[in-house]
């Protein structure tokens, strides 16, 4: 007799997760993506990306010469579906697993891959998912502990002497505000606001009231992409002056798209661009552009390249195996020389944590301009 607790669990998998099939001789590849609910603005790049790439492969013959069959399945951006998302993908023994992207999806469910010996690329960023040991679990960007200290170092560089910090309260905005406090802490920068905003808030004024009575000499703002427009409007319209710096998702395309003009002037450290001065990347987006009708976002850019980094390791290994897979990836690194799909030389160290090279930006016009290329945090 199955347990209340099974029981919904499986009830769960079964409204969220379409009945799944693949040819015998398919690479099969399920995506565990937030294709609506709060982060449809990330999954839904996300799931462009791969399709691309997806196809892009294909069209050339394929991994070792089979094709992949990739499935698409919408967990409403929400933790508890995430997990039976990932449950019912593993019944069909897929040899990778992609996604989730929203940090706490990863939390929750990273565990079924690991249980099944199932490779997974995630889009998440919270720092504590790759350093809870998990042996399958690989990024396909930076890490907070990657990225913050390069924002730091950056506020210590334009002698920036205290910062009012405003972030969203789930695991990805906690995880950021944590480890950028630390790193803040380190340089001696004083933080003299802490403001926490909940997901899918829609009112920021007496958000932006308080930051704007705080005696900050700048502002470090931590949100998802609506949640980070939104701010931004309420933040001008108040007639805020001070420098905000954020990270990837402050300068991203959808954030500019949906700020207006209030998005100029934002300042960010990001990991990926398509505004990169690597024809790679520009190629890429011009790709992108012309099957979508739309500028790729970081998170575009990470579900390509995911899709590229499994076609690479399975080449390196010469054949298709989960466990090679998950150890080979492991303190591996990949030329976009040998393998364009890439876009930029990456390396992998023992946690599935990633390390290329990244980008400072100011947005411009409605658009990022980099300001200067940062090199990886080290050389492999």
């Amino acid at each position: 007799m199955l347990s209340r607790r099974t029981t919904l669990l499986l009830g769960t998998a079964a409204l969220a997760v379409p009945q799944t099939s693949f040819a015998a001789d398919d690479i099969k590849i399920i995506d565990n993506v937030e294709l609506s609910g709060t982060g449809v603005t990330s999954g839904s790049m996300w799931q462009q990306g791969v399709d691309l790439a997806v196809k892009e492969v294909n069209a050339a013959g394929g991994i070792l010469g089979r094709k992949i069959a990739i499935q698409h399945q919408d967990n409403q951006s929400q933790a508890q579906i995430a997990k039976a998302v990932a449950t019912k993908a593993v019944d069909n023994e897929p040899y990778v697993m992609l996604g989730p992207i929203f940090s706490g999806d990863v939390n929750v469910s990273m565990a079924v891959g690991e249980d099944a010996e199932t490779p997974t690329l995630m889009g998440g960023e919270a720092a504590n998912l790759t350093q809870q040991g998990m042996k399958y679990l690989f990024r396909t960007s930076f890490s907070q502990s990657s990225a913050m200290p390069k924002v730091a170092n950056y506020l210590q560089k334009t002698g920036v002497k205290s910062v009012a910090m405003v972030w969203i309260a789930n695991d990805f905005g906690k995880g950021g505000r944590d480890t950028m406090a630390k790193e803040l802490n380190a340089r001696g920068i004083k933080i003299v606001a802490d403001i926490s905003t909940e997901p899918g808030q829609l009112d920021y004024s007496a958000v932006v009231v308080n930051i704007a009575k705080a005696p900050a000499d700048a502002l470090f703002a931590y949100m998802n992409e609506e949640e980070s427009a939104r701010f931004l409007i309420a933040l001008r319209k108040l007639g805020y002056t001070k420098p905000i710096i954020g990270e990837t998702v402050l300068a991203s395309q959808r954030v500019i798209e949906l700020a207006g003009p209030a998005a100029n002037g934002v300042k960010a450290h990001v990991g990926l661009s398509v505004d990169a001065p690597n024809p790679l990347v520009q190629e890429y987006a011009r790709k992108f552009k012309a099957a979508y009708n739309v500028a790729s976002d970081h998170n575009g850019i990470k579900g390509y390249t995911a899709i590229y980094l499994i076609k690479a390791v399975t080449e390196k290994m010469g054949k298709f195996d989960r466990k090679l897979f998950a150890s080979t990836l492991h303190g591996a690194s990949f030329s976009a020389k040998d393998h364009p799909g890439l876009l930029m030389d990456v390396s992998f160290d023992a946690n599935g944590d990633l390390d290329r090279e990244s980008y400072l930006v100011e947005v411009k016009d409605g658009k990022q301009t980099i300001t200067e290329t940062l090199p990886p945090l080290g050389k492999k």
